[in-house]
């Protein structure tokens, strides 16, 4: 099996261009006959590096209120065009796709943008939406909590699949995707190598897993000129945001293809079942090495709704 992580840079709140994008990274898969890739965090339209760059946290502040306005508009809907062209790509194209989105709700949630993301499958279209279960720091003051209903794995091939966002890969909910029977772990992140240098392998290492990182690049060349903050941006003499730190971890922990940083394309590597099922003769966290007798573990998979209605 064929994995690669698309290390790209977006058109930062600019979706229907990341969406093209999207579809020729998915050309590009093809043509590199990959069976699986996965875009960044919020890839499509973007994330939200603003925040801990211009006290993010003032409450009230008229310019964040309007950065937020900017993101909330960019943000998709997790059943809107964009999304929709990339499944009809992943369908033609016959590649699974892991799509990190900030998805704005589509009935209830409308002024709420969440860290998703979607897995795509060229056959069945989404099979899972995940919402990351709790944003980290500072996306707190930009990102709504989400729930368990995407927690769960998919038949790719040979192998079964699964996929978090960002730091949490750090929490339980690797335990849910494990229990599912998962070979590769999918962990996407904002970009960098300090991100993904130690949970890639910790996670192929407990898991007995593949681990696959994928990470994003962006510059201040990406943030549009009328973007509220930018001037500021300017004058604090940096120009690179994300380097990207995608990677890819072997079952026993090693390197296949360590942290990549400050290089534009996809991170391609090969992997196989095989080590996986050689791995777990020692460790298998959700089989012999699991203990129900002292550890009891539920996962909620239902999606969490503002108001549930009943009509005639």
């Amino acid at each position: 099996m064929r994995i690669a992580a698309a290390q790209l840079r977006p058109a930062w709140l600019a979706p229907a261009v990341t969406t093209e994008r999207t579809l020729t990274a998915l050309e590009e898969a093809a043509r590199q006959d990959v069976d699986l890739v996965a875009f960044p965090e919020t890839w499509l339209a973007g994330y939200p590096f603003w925040l801990d760059r211009t006290d993010g946290a003032r409450f009230d502040h008229a310019l964040q209120k309007a950065a937020y306005g900017w993101y909330l508009d960019a943000a998709v809907e997790a059943d809107g065009p964009e999304v929709r062209s990339v499944v009809e790509a992943a369908r033609d194209l016959e590649v699974f796709t892991y799509l990190g989105i900030a998805e704005r709700g589509s009935g209830d949630a409308r002024g709420t943008v969440f860290a998703s993301l979607l897995a795509v499958d060229p056959s069945c279209g989404v099979v899972s939406h995940h919402r990351k279960l709790v944003p980290t720091y500072e996306e707190r003051l930009v990102w709504g909590p989400g729930d368990g209903f995407g927690l769960r794995v998919h038949q790719v091939g040979d192998l079964r699949v699964g996929g978090l966002n960002c730091w949490e890969n750090w929490m339980q909910a690797r335990h849910a995707l494990y229990a599912g029977g998962e070979d590769l772990h999918v962990s996407v992140w904002p970009g960098s190598a300090r991100l993904t240098q130690d949970i890639t392998r910790f996670i192929a290492m407990e898991g007995r897993v593949w681990s696959l990182a994928a990470g994003g690049l962006l510059r201040l060349d990406d943030v549009p000129a009328d973007f509220p903050f930018r001037d500021l941006l300017e004058e604090r003499d940096e120009t690179v945001f994300e380097t990207g730190g995608s990677a890819v971890a072997a079952p026993d922990g090693s390197w296949l293809v360590p942290p990549v940083e400050h290089t534009e394309g996809l991170v391609v590597a090969d992997i196989n079942a095989a080590a996986v099922r050689r791995e777990r003769q020692n460790f298998d966290l959700t089989g012999h090495y699991s203990r129900p007798d002292v550890f009891s573990v539920s996962v909620d998979r239902r999606r969490r709704r503002a108001a549930g209605f009943v009509d005639d």
